[in-house]
């Protein structure tokens, strides 16, 4: 089994991961949650791939003489990908309430929100 596409999702997440731990801006957080995000769809694509196998379609030949994908981790990709879209946007709109009411997307000046 090859580990490439694992270490590139390793890689991708971790990048993300230090981009929000660095950044002093609302908006950079919420790319660098996407970031993240995408490293999870790397990873479904590297588990449900075959090498030599081709996509599920029986309408050629007779189901079990060739080796196929797993269409089931293809719709959690793209579920992932639908998802991580709506929790960006749904980020970025609160963001924006933010920024209209405190003036700055700068967390450490938003002194309102200390406990």
């Amino acid at each position: 089994m090859d580990v490439l596409p694992y270490l590139v999702a390793a890689w991708v997440f971790l990048a993300g991961c230090y981009g929000l731990a660095t950044s002093r801006n609302l908006i950079h957080a919420v790319g660098c949650l996407s970031v993240c995000q995408a490293a999870t769809y790397v990873l479904l694509v590297a588990v449900g791939y075959r090498d030599g196998a081709t996509a599920p379609v029986y309408s050629d030949t007779e189901p079990g003489s060739r080796p196929v994908v797993d269409p089931v981790v293809q719709a959690l990709a793209l579920t992932d990908v639908v998802v991580g879209a709506t929790v960006t946007a749904l980020l970025l709109a609160l963001v924006m309430q933010t920024a209209k009411r405190h003036g700055t997307v700068d967390p450490d000046e938003l002194s309102e929100l200390r406990g």
